[in-house]
């Protein structure tokens, strides 16, 4: 009881300890995969036993085992090396990817939303206009045009991929400028970008927040499924999504060279739905408590 008694009275002292105690199961799940996940690609040049390029031609399409713990591909390269150093190319571009349009998404459908007007018009119509047709089409069609890898990659989704988060906060917008603290900052003469910077864009932003957990995994899967095409990270750089082009042509005699990269997509994804999930929880939970 006593032992008890002193966790709980560290726990109230540590406002840490206090946070991480009331997440969701969900949310601890997610963010211990996504840790992992994370620490492996910062390690990875010290976990690696391999160089993830290096060929060995003594060691062609051995199986899992040891010494090669996920397996050699077709040029005797250590797959668990690879898909280590994966992580690193896929987890930077996925970041990157989801939370550079997102800065911008967000601050211009916040300002649309509360200044409205022909901004908001105007910013609207390019939305729908850009959201009438599929995503992965239209980034197909600019990598046609400015060729493929990761430069273009991020060229391409910069253009695109802000659209959603302007929605979303010029939906929340819309909604919190009629509440009476966005009345009392106007009335006591505040600057509209202080308004919307300050005050507005904190309480509008839990959504994108949301969203953008499940839009880190759409993109590592856009970023994996163009480098099959063809059209993303090109060899021999490894990526899990060229690892897995690779690995097509040997699925039924080597079927561990597409397997481990598929694997780690999927555990990637998984770790960060979590997140998502407990995240909307969390935020949920707030917002019922503060209202």
């Amino acid at each position: 009881m006593a032992a008890v008694a002193e966790e709980r009275q560290t726990t109230r002292r540590n406002p840490l300890l206090r946070e991480l105690g009331s997440w969701s199961s969900s949310l601890k799940c997610g963010a211990a995969i996504t840790l992992l996940i994370v620490l492996a690609a910062v390690f990875a040049p010290w976990i690696a036993p391999y160089d993830p390029n290096a060929q060995d031609f003594e060691a062609l399409l051995m199986p899992p085992g040891w010494p090669h713990l996920f397996g050699t591909d077709s040029l005797g390269r250590d797959i668990f090396s690879r898909v280590l150093y994966g992580a690193r190319i896929d987890l930077v571009i996925g970041f990157f990817t989801t939370y550079v349009p997102m800065t911008y998404g967000v601050v211009l459908g916040a300002y649309a939303g509360y200044k409205g007007g022909w901004f908001d018009a105007v910013l609207m119509r390019i939305i729908d206009v850009a959201m009438a047709f599929p995503f992965l089409v239209l980034i197909i069609v600019i990598l046609a045009i400015l060729g493929p890898g990761i430069q273009n990659i991020y060229i391409s989704v910069f253009i695109l991929a802000w659209t959603m988060y302007a929605r979303l906060a010029r939906a929340e917008m819309l909604v919190e400028r009629t509440k009476d603290y966005m009345t009392a900052v106007k009335v006591l003469g505040f600057p509209q970008r202080r308004i919307i910077l300050r005050h507005g864009l904190p309480n509008v932003i839990n959504s994108s927040i949301v969203f953008s957990a499940s839009d880190f995994v759409l993109n590592i899967l856009l970023v994996s499924g163009l480098s099959f095409l063809g059209l993303g990270v090109q060899p021999p750089l490894p990526e899990w999504g060229a690892m897995i082009a690779e690995g097509r042509d040997f699925i039924r005699d080597a079927w561990w060279m597409a397997t481990m990269p598929g694997f780690a997509i999927l555990a990637t994804g998984v770790g960060l739905a979590l997140i998502g999930d407990g995240l909307a929880q969390r935020l949920g939970e707030r917002h019922h408590t503060t209202v």
